[in-house]
């Protein structure tokens, strides 16, 4: 009979280690409540926050903006038209799938110039470490400045603009930790029983 007990604890250990795996990930809201629009700050809005691969970036806008995927080229001289992916729903979910720069911007014509524009920074693996964010020049507003953005470096904090149900993402290492400690243990009881 404790043999049986012994399976039914570890394969319970096992199902909350698959759930909390996934659940590591952090969901931004571009922009907090303001969302994606103009009149935002977003080189303020991403300076505090670290993201890492597994987090999502999720852009709401009226209708009349798009969320823009672009080179880096695109960002700094606010090219529209030539965007990786491009999104006019009102609401769309970018996973951070891979490490290194993305950049983002609205892609109706003014609206990069004026500031509608998102530099993000993926952490290759670690939650260490820190974020780098930039900051666009002063430009006309049809965004042809010739100045070029000014990086900074800012320590890593986690601030996720989310309410879904998520743990920070400077948890991650450790949930993963937590998760396969967990998996020996059951595996380790499973074995024995």
């Amino acid at each position: 009979m404790a043999n049986t007990g012994a399976r039914i604890v570890s394969l319970i250990l096992v199902l909350v280690m698959v759930i909390t795996i996934p659940c590591s990930a952090t969901v931004y809201t571009v922009g907090d409540t303001s969302g994606w629009t103009l009149g935002v700050d977003y080189s303020t809005w991403a300076s505090d926050k670290t993201f890492n691969l597994g987090d999502s970036l999720v852009f709401k806008f009226a209708s009349g903006h798009t969320a823009d995927e672009v080179s880096a080229s695109d960002y700094s001289t606010c090219t529209t038209g030539n965007a990786i992916t491009s999104d006019s729903s009102g609401s769309t979910t970018i996973p951070l799938k891979t490490a290194g720069k993305h950049y983002f911007i609205c892609g109706i014509v003014g609206h990069c110039g004026s500031g509608m524009k998102l530099q993000v920074t993926v952490a290759a693996g670690s939650s260490e470490g820190s974020s780098t964010t930039t900051t666009p020049p002063s430009s006309s507003s049809s965004g042809t400045g010739s100045s070029s953005p000014t990086a900074t470096n800012t320590p890593a904090v986690n601030t996720p603009s989310s309410t879904v149900p998520h743990s920070s993402s400077g948890t991650s290492l450790s949930n993963l930790m937590s998760s396969v400690f967990v998996a020996w243990v059951a595996l380790y009881v499973l074995v024995l029983s």
